[in-house]
């Protein structure tokens, strides 16, 4: 703990932070560590007891209960908070389930969530920063969003979106002093695995295959990373004046996004099958 908050105390952008996702998972460690390391921290959730809690370092949590697939709620809640120096969006879910048989309810769920309630708090937020001539968006994606999973095809391309909005963002938002870039986690151990909405595709053929793969992914992602290595990712994001790009989480997949961007298609896809496809 004593590091972190050394690490703090070089904050370049402000103590003032806003957490989407905040009261589970990745987004809870999130909203936990900045405010233990002296910020006052906004947390909201669409389902959260509404509380402020206070930190011995000086910084606080106060949890909001908010929806933000609502756009017009999430643009006035963000318009009402005093200041946004750092925005870290984590909400999100997933869907499995085969490409062919994805239902458009789910599908749509998908990326309302992942994408369109990245997108509503965003903007206000990049509003806020541009404003002020300073600021860190920092977005939480995933490496499903590099490499496309298969039965995870409607997760990852939401995962895949964000990554390009991230892009945009940063080169656009540069001339006004707002800095973005996007978190890669792999497996974490989050309530993410039990909250996952898998399609009922056997009558299509995919009964056991499906099985299979959701399976290997809950045991990977319980047997992965706790999320306060992502919190820690994003903690120190805040004390570098030019944040990278992307940050896959941990020495190992920083190691395998740099195999893969050498390896061809033919080769990623015979892993990713062995992986996640198990007969």
């Amino acid at each position: 703990m004593d590091r972190e908050i050394l690490i703090m105390k070089k904050n370049l952008y402000g103590k003032k932070v806003f957490v989407t996702g905040a009261s589970s998972g990745i987004g809870r460690a999130c909203a936990r560590m900045f405010a233990m390391n002296g910020c006052d921290v906004t947390g909201v959730s669409r389902n959260t007891e509404e509380r402020t809690e206070h930190f011995t370092g000086g910084g606080s949590l106060t949890l909001r209960r908010l929806d933000v697939t609502d756009e017009a709620a999430t643009r006035k809640f963000i318009e009402g908070l005093a200041e946004v120096d750092i925005a870290i969006l984590c909400a999100g879910m997933g869907v499995a389930g085969p490409a062919e048989t994805a239902p458009s309810d789910l599908t749509r769920k998908q990326m309302e969530v992942n994408y369109f309630g990245t997108l509503n708090a965003a903007q206000p937020c990049l509003t806020r920063m541009r404003a002020r001539g300073n600021g860190l968006l920092i977005i939480i994606g995933s490496i499903a969003g590099r490499v496309s999973i298969p039965m995870q095809s409607q997760y990852s391309a939401s995962k895949y979106a964000l990554e390009a909005f991230t892009d945009a963002v940063r080169m656009e938002m540069k001339q006004y002093g707002v800095k973005a870039c996007i978190i890669e986690p792999g497996d974490t151990k989050t309530g993410f695995t039990a909250a996952r909405e898998t399609q009922d595709a056997g009558g299509a053929g995919y009964g056991s295959t499906l099985e299979k793969s959701v399976a290997k992914m809950a045991a990977d992602e319980q047997n992965g990373r706790s999320p306060e290595s992502v919190a820690k990712v994003a903690l120190t994001l805040a004390v570098r004046k030019n944040p990278p790009a992307r940050v896959p989480v941990g020495l190992d997949y920083k190691a395998l996004m740099m195999l893969l961007r050498v390896l061809p298609d033919r080769s990623k896809e015979f892993i990713l099958r062995k992986l996640y496809l198990p007969k």
